[in-house]
């Protein structure tokens, strides 16, 4: 590495792994004196006019000076970053800081001049955007604050890479050249066009994976069975459209075929390009596998190999040697210890998994971190053709196993605007970068469902998945994702029901729920169930055990007609005697009544019916073809799936093949599983029509960011973090338009006296020992004295009770108006970031876990949502008579305290408690605040890979 005559250590934290624009991989690092031979070499690959735009001159060569010049850098006013692939440059950026005069200067110069240069068979996959964002977080860092750039007017590609990068900046033209002047602070429109790049770069490079033009099995064996061999076999029998290769370098000479498919001993053999390597060899030989497959210019990888991160120690170190190994070359991985891909559209058809059978074709998209996991779950989708999870299938399947490089967040940027896909599915056990999901889960939730099981809820991580400290609970955790407009379910039967209600029921308007069936008891279960949610039932409709398919249908009709209904359940019980013929009836009658007014969700609760289940998916022609000349993605007959699902599991629906416009009806085998899942969607719903008009964060005009600012500063010159006292906590809340009443030491009975003086009566006496502290449950706190002799009494008791002064530290505090005690809290989390919380005072809310969530910055709608969120809101509205909180004084306190944290982020943690909040107005009894140096904010940096 470079050493002298450098100022400073090379920065090893500047390398970084990017996607690039067509879904490949690059690397960007710093250039250093090592790179000379590199940098002639991608010189010379450069086209003359691409040089000429670079030097505005012809430039055939580097000079010896110039390859000096390029390489040397002090990394501080010099600074040079490459992209590489393959360990070769494909592109280099570079900047000199200079002075007012455009000379070369140092600090405290904070400007500098930028230059590009992008190897030609590179340009246009985006990789000078991503150099810009990486020299420019580079350059921030050296305390640079404004790039200028000087461009010819004819070099079109370049002008237009500083244009749309969504800095602030201005134009000239001299002398026939552009000079662009642009300032680094990142703006709402740079980091908008920052995600939008990432999601267009992640998406593709996971459609890359998904829809291969050509496949090779490597370590597919050469005699039936082992992993290799059945995965193999997958692709080939579920019809893959593109070009299919098996690998295995113990083939014997002359051998050309394996099952059908042509064999080679070595992916550098197959005579044309591969886009998906599945590699299926023992974890040592996996990096010569990668070597091979690299140089074929293998666009990903599926390592469905275990043995490592999942086996410990010694196994993490080779799964990073792993990614760190395929990034080199470009290519993006799935696994390792995966359990594969799926992609069931009809152009693709790809099985590349262990799933000896292909899930029919329909609209939801599956994640599972978990192999175990997929497997149960593609199994349900599969079998159950008159199963819960009907003939409604999946668009796409990924298995990604230890997730060492793609992820959960890389697969919704697919699936947001996969045409394919309507709901979204996701069975997590741990979420790596927490703020980057809750972003893409939001954008992903207001276009699609999104519903979530998060597994390993009370326990570390699994072993093989690398993950961020969090200080938050699951819980916590939990609230956030919802606040994002994630469903939270806790169970894998949870996110099927819910998930296929989504698939094909419209989202309901509302909470009101009709019932109605054949069964009065069924009916009244449903309808407890429907309180148990939160929904607002209509009274059972109890058609009678002599109800007949017309009935159902009128009753059905009439409901769903009613203004006053947002969705209907229909719940019912066989009828004796009447069999497939009667359930076919039933089900086409309700079928037809809800294709009649689309716009309301029907679900079916049964008992028993497995011959309804089956009929509502043949009522909309749904089962598939036989035809289809595919025997691995046609259903098992009826008696078959009957055969392999317990008794009472069934329920169903139409299938993504249906006829166009055809209103398809999940059924559930019990009341509370159809209600849960409505439940769910009428959240979302509600979720969606806010989303919609997020509303805002209000200014205030008395709130002095400047002067909080200058206080954080000077408080912060004294170390590294620290706790403030009283008199500094109230100064900087004050500037945020928060007043804390002041609270004065009393040591002794004359002081407590002195200070009831000074704060006038009433007073009130607490005890501040840690052991006592808003604990006046314990009997630490004395209320409404209303002179010197109660003070002196009361103080007397306290010290007989639990101890000596010193032991309790009493403080004496001016009465404030009575009112509903609750506490303000806001921390930055290492992994989720600033979150604002909230709940009442007192150990019964903090036993029960009643305490509500917001991510920061808090809007005013969030704001109002948050006080109503909590069970013991009522509390707070006049419950049983008492005089109604000002809320409104509240929720202006949650949005200051926000707006304190979101623009200082060195303040890591606030509490406020209690907070007293009366009729009119509220009372800020205590307040603590602790500031630090921020961490670095990743999700306003450049884009990157997670580091291995």
């Amino acid at each position: 590495m470079q050493t002298s005559p450098d100022r400073h250590e090379y920065p090893a934290h500047w390398e970084a792994d990017v996607v690039l624009r067509d879904g490949g991989t690059a690397r960007i690092r710093p250039i250093t004196v090592d790179d000379a031979d590199r940098l002639v070499s991608f010189y010379e690959q450069v086209s003359d006019e691409s040089k000429y735009y670079r030097f505005f001159a012809p430039y055939p060569r580097l000079s010896a000076k110039d390859v000096h010049r390029f390489t040397h850098h002090d990394f501080v006013d010099r600074v040079g970053l490459a992209a590489t692939v393959g360990g070769e440059f494909i592109a280099t950026v570079r900047y000199d800081r200079i002075g007012a005069d455009g000379t070369p200067a140092s600090a405290p110069a904070d400007e500098a001049e930028v230059a590009f240069l992008v190897q030609d068979a590179h340009q246009g996959r985006g990789v000078a955007s991503a150099l810009l964002e990486h020299i420019g977080a580079v350059a921030r860092e050296r305390g640079i604050r404004r790039f200028a750039a000087e461009v010819l007017p004819a070099n079109n590609k370049m002008i237009k890479v500083f244009t749309d990068a969504g800095y602030t900046q201005k134009r000239s033209f001299e002398d026939g050249v552009v000079r662009l002047e642009f300032d680094l602070e990142p703006t709402d429109r740079s980091l908008a066009v920052q995600y939008a790049r990432e999601h267009r770069a992640e998406a593709r490079s996971v459609q890359r994976l998904l829809a291969p033009g050509s496949v090779a099995v490597i370590g597919a064996g050469r005699t039936p069975g082992g992993v290799g061999r059945s995965v193999l076999g997958n692709i080939r029998d579920a019809g893959y459209t593109g070009r299919l290769y098996a690998v295995n370098r113990a083939l014997p000479d002359g051998q050309k075929e394996l099952d059908g498919v042509p064999a080679h001993r070595s992916v550098q053999d197959i005579d044309g390009p591969v886009d998906l390597a599945v590699v299926a060899v023992p974890a040592e030989h996996v990096t010569e596998v990668v070597t091979e497959c690299g140089e074929h210019g293998v666009q990903g990888l599926v390592v469905v190999s275990a043995g490592y991160a999942e086996s410990g120690p010694e196994g993490r170190e080779r799964q990073r040697a792993l990614v760190r190994h395929a990034r080199t070359y470009g290519m993006r991985i799935i696994g390792p210890n995966a359990f594969g891909i799926i992609n069931t559209s009809p152009r693709v058809r790809l099985n590349a998994s262990l799933a000896p059978e292909v899930p029919r074709p329909g609209r939801i998209g599956l994640f599972a971190q978990s192999g175990a996991i997929g497997i149960a779950l593609l199994s349900r989708l599969h079998r159950r053709g008159g199963g819960v999870t009907g003939v409604t299938g999946v668009s796409t399947f990924v298995s990604s196993g230890n997730r060492a490089d793609v992820s959960g967040n890389d697969v919704l940027q697919y699936w947001y605007e996969d045409p394919d896909t309507d709901v979204v599915l996701m069975y997590l056990e741990s979420i790596g970068n927490p703020r980057k999901f809750t972003r893409l889960a939001r954008r992903t939730a207001a276009a699609k469902p999104l519903v979530v099981v998060q597994g390993a809820r009370h326990g570390a991580a699994p072993q093989g998945h690398a993950v961020r400290a969090t200080r938050l609970p699951h819980a916590t955790v939990s609230a956030l994702l919802r606040q994002a407009g994630v469903i939270r379910v806790d169970t894998i039967t949870e996110l099927v029901d819910a998930g296929l209600l989504l698939a094909r029921q419209p989202l309901p308007g509302g909470p009101r729920v009709a019932i109605l069936g054949n069964s009065e008891s069924l009916g009244l279960l449903t309808y407890d169930a429907c309180l148990a949610e939160g929904l607002r039932p209509h009274p059972p409709q109890d058609l009678t055990t002599a109800a007949s398919a017309a009935d159902f249908h009128t009753a059905l009709s009439r409901a769903l007609a009613d203004d006053r209904c947002d969705a209907v359940v229909v719940t019912a019980i066989p009828a004796v005697g009447e069999g497939p013929v009667g359930d076919a009836a039933l089900a086409e009658a309700l079928r037809s009544a809800s294709a009649a007014a689309p716009s309301k969700p029907v679900l079916v609760v049964h008992v028993e019916l497995g011959g309804l289940a089956e009929a509502l998916s043949a009522a909309a022609s749904t089962a598939p073809q036989a035809a289809s000349g595919n025997p691995r993605q046609n259903a098992p007959s009826p008696t078959t799936a009957a055969e392999q699902l317990p008794a009472g599991e069934a329920a169903a629906e139409a299938s993504a093949e249906a006829p166009e416009g055809a209103h398809l009806i999940p059924a559930y085998p019990a009341a509370e599983r159809a209600v849960r899942a409505l439940g769910q969607a009428v959240a979302y719903a509600q979720w969606r029509r806010d989303a919609a008009e997020p509303g805002k964060v209000p200014e205030y005009e008395d709130i002095n960011e400047k002067g909080a600012a200058a206080l954080i500063d000077g408080l912060l010159a004294r170390g590294q973090g620290l706790t403030l006292g009283t008199d500094e906590t109230c100064d900087l809340l004050g500037h945020y338009g928060v007043r804390v009443h002041r609270a004065l030491p009393a040591p002794t009975p004359d002081a407590a006296a002195e200070a009831a003086r000074d704060l006038g009566y009433p007073v009130a006496l607490k005890a501040t020992a840690p052991h006592l502290r808003h604990r006046a449950d314990l009997g630490g706190v004395r209320l409404d004295l209303a002179d010197e002799e109660q003070l002196r009494r009361s103080y007397a008791e306290l010290t007989e009770l639990f101890g000596a002064p010193e032991e309790l530290r009493p403080v004496v505090q001016r009465m404030a108006p009575r009112g509903v005690d609750v506490v303000v809290r806001a921390v930055i989390d290492p992994a989720a970031g600033a979150v604002l919380s909230f709940g009442l005072a007192g150990a019964a809310s903090q036993l029960l876990g009643d305490t509500a969530h917001r991510l920061i910055p808090v809007t005013d709608r969030e704001a109002t949502s948050l006080v109503r969120s909590i069970r013991t809101a009522p509390l707070l509205f006049g419950w049983r008579g008492s005089a109604p909180a000002d809320t409104r004084a509240l929720e202006e306190l949650l949005l200051r305290v926000s707006r304190l944290v979101d623009d200082h982020p060195e303040v890591v943690a606030v509490t406020l408690e209690p907070v007293v909040v009366a009729s009119h107005g509220l009372s800020v009894l205590g307040a603590s605040v602790r500031l630090a140096h921020p961490p670095a904010r990743d999700d306003l940096g450049p884009r990157t890979l997670p580091a291995y």
